[in-house]
């Protein structure tokens, strides 16, 4: 039922149509036939909400990816699909327009459709190359895409590497795009929470967003419904929690524990897809993803299979501890037996096999979804039981639990003697160092020099990179709590020591098979970002877990009490970045007709929009999911998780690997 309400609240379905409907709309204003050259990054992304058949049926006759250079002349129509931010893009739009043009006999036209927006940037390179004037230029707003119903993603892959490494604040401006839009749907956030200096960036720019669009709908004699319910909070959404992925960086670099978590650090899922190799699934003909906006290109061995709510089993598997997969496919396994059994044992009546052929369908997906399930379980838990993987997660626990990173030095010593994959090794590090606010300058010094002799040189760069991204740096007595007479408490640091305590980031007993904590998703350490989620809405909880009751004693409430950082605001200081705390509050004309519009037709259930800023794991997202189910229960509030995209450990320190070799 939660699930139903929060869909209710924020309609993923009618942002799944809008992007569609804008989407064909644009196509179907080219008339004829064409050719449709997408990027790479965007096919997935297009794939979510429309099948490459129903493109077919508005005029797409090929499809050819931006980065192959291969378009052909084989229809007079040429639509290009890209993201207009990005200048090496536009770049190869514009040399791609020209060598057609060079090559072909036939006069063409061309379209560009930037995604999601038209740039100053896409412009200038445009007429650097002279192509400027001879293509019809339109815009495609393409913002949140509903991953599920409660996960909405702008589906930006680089925007980790472009807001940690490259420094570019694109995705923030995204960000505050989308959000926009929501607001112009559902009215004004009544609150702004946020940690982080780039979440008080996107903070700003919606007040600054907000102004100006007052300022143009007063100005707009048509426009004074938008006017009135624009400038209303919302009846719908509780608060707006932005987390700043700087702010919790062990979280990403940690080895998720959940079922879905794990998919993704073994295999990799995006846009709802994981990609494995044939021989793993023998001889089970897996459900295919529906065709996208691109065609396939992947070899023969291997196959794509669908990761959403479509999966009959996938739903009740992916936010649980891996710990517990095993016996809850034995379970399923055992109830489809046991039926099958009954219906060829039983003497069936007429009723009971019209009954029996109805459910058909649905017992022959489960089925198909078992075997598949299955086979990819059997695929981790190889993965799982190595001693690889069973080394660094010790080191992972160690470390996430308070211990003396000193004390692992030489188990990570010994992972890079053996040379395992180099991204082990940088998010151990990185994780120490996090934790830690840097290695000490002697321990670093020597653990890039056994990096660069066990793996090469070129990853001079690499640990440069990180140190831009504030990953793996030395430790300073300037930073944050190491000096007293330091800037501001948490604006450089976080003093992890008294958060760890406070916020009850370990938990040593989980239950892991019934959990009563979102500790369990990493057996243990509850993610930062989510404790400053439930440090909002699960007041209670966060200060029964730091204060235990005592045997015996009456179960009352003592703790603080309050909204938004109230009873935190200690902590909240103490973890780096800056604390965001915005009310915004509607203008007194034309309350009173927009109130009446949000009963007639938005009104439901009170929902949380925490929205990462840099991306989000999917152990986090299970654990929002825990929260949500438990605050659902107790006051039938809703939380609705958006992000900028999905990442994991291996994407966040795979942005700095320097791939190429020397000599080559």
């Amino acid at each position: 039922m939660a699930a139903l309400s929060a869909a209710r609240a924020i309609n993923a379905q009618d942002i799944t149509d809008k992007a569609r409907r804008d989407l064909l709309q644009l196509l179907e204003a080219v008339r004829g036939k064409k050719n449709l050259v997408i990027e790479k990054s965007l096919a997935g992304t297009i794939g979510l909400f429309v099948k490459f058949s129903t493109l077919q049926e508005y005029g797409v006759d090929k499809v050819f990816f931006l980065e192959n250079h291969n378009v052909d002349s084989s229809q007079r129509n040429v639509v290009f699909l890209v993201r207009g931010e990005n200048a090496k893009k536009v770049r190869t739009v514009a040399e791609q327009i020209k060598l057609v043009r060079s090559e072909s006999k036939i006069e063409h036209d061309f379209t560009i459709t930037w995604v999601p927006r038209r740039t100053l940037v896409s412009n200038t390179v445009l007429e650097e190359h002279g192509v400027l004037g001879e293509a019809n230029i339109t815009e495609l707003p393409l913002h949140f895409i509903p991953l599920e119903h409660d996960l909405l993603s702008l589906e930006l892959d680089d925007s980790f590497s472009d807001l940690m490494l490259r420094k570019d604040p694109t995705s923030i401006f995204a960000s505050a795009q989308a959000l926009m839009l929501l607001q112009k749907q559902y009215g004004l956030f009544p609150r702004i929470l946020g940690k982080g200096d780039n979440a008080k960036k996107l903070a700003d720019l919606l007040l600054r967003m907000r102004s100006e669009d007052d300022v143009n709908s007063s100005s707009d004699p048509n426009n004074a419904y938008l006017t009135s319910f624009g400038l209303t909070p919302s009846a719908v959404i509780e608060n707006l929690i932005i987390v700043d992925r700087d702010v919790d960086f062990p979280t990403i670099l940690s080895t998720q524990l959940t079922y879905q978590g794990l998919l993704d650090e073994v295999f990799g899922v995006s846009n709802n897809q994981t990609e494995v190799d044939s021989a793993i699934l023998g001889g089970v003909v897996a459900p295919q993803a529906d065709k996208s906006a691109a065609p396939a290109t992947t070899a023969a061995t291997k196959r794509k299979i669908q990761l959403d709510s479509s999966d009959k089993l996938y739903p009740t598997l992916r936010d649980g501890n891996f710990a517990t997969i095993g016996p809850a496919l034995n379970r399923t396994a055992r109830r489809l037996q046991t039926d099958q059994q009954s219906i060829k044992q039983t003497e069936q009546s007429i009723s009971d096999l019209k009954s029996f052929v109805q459910k058909l369908p649905s017992y022959q997906a489960e089925q198909a979804s078992l075997k598949i399930h299955t086979s990819l379980a059997e695929e981790v838990m190889k993965t799982t039981r190595s001693e690889t993987f069973g080394k660094s997660l010790e080191i992972q626990q160690n470390l996430l639990s308070g211990a003396d990173p000193s004390t692992m030095h030489e188990n990570i010593e010994e992972l890079i003697s053996r040379g395992v994959p180099l991204k082990i090794v940088l998010r151990l590090l990185c994780l120490e160092s996090t934790l830690s606010n840097g290695l000490r300058a002697r321990d670093l010094e020597s653990f890039k020099r056994q990096i660069l002799h066990a793996y090469g040189y070129q990853h001079i760069l690499t640990l440069a990179n990180l140190e831009k991204m504030a990953l793996l740096t030395t430790r300073e007595s300037h930073r944050g709590y190491l000096n007293p007479i330091a800037s501001a408490a948490g604006d450089t640091a976080t003093d992890i020591t008294s958060v760890r305590r406070a916020l009850s980031l370990w938990v040593d007993d989980v239950a892991e098979q019934d959990p009563e904590d979102t500790a369990y998703v990493f057996s243990g350490y509850a993610p930062l970002s989510v404790r400053l989620v439930q440090a909002v809405l699960q007041k209670s909880v966060i200060y029964n877990l730091a204060n235990p009751p005592k045997l015996g004693a009456a179960s009352i409430y003592a703790g603080p009490s309050g909204t938004g950082w109230k009873g935190y605001e200690d902590t909240i200081t103490r973890i780096r970045g800056a604390t965001v705390d915005v009310v915004q509050k509607g203008s007194d004309a034309g309350v009173s007709a927009a109130r009446k519009t949000l009963r007639t037709g938005k009104e439901g259930p009170r929902t949380s929009v925490v929205f990462f800023l840099g991306g989000v794991t999917f152990a986090e997202v299970a654990a929002l999911r825990f929260v949500g189910m438990r605050i659902g229960e107790a006051s039938g509030r809703r939380i609705v998780v958006a992000t900028t995209g999905i990442v994991s450990g291996d994407r966040a320190v795979g942005s700095a690997v320097e791939s190429r070799v020397f000599g080559e």
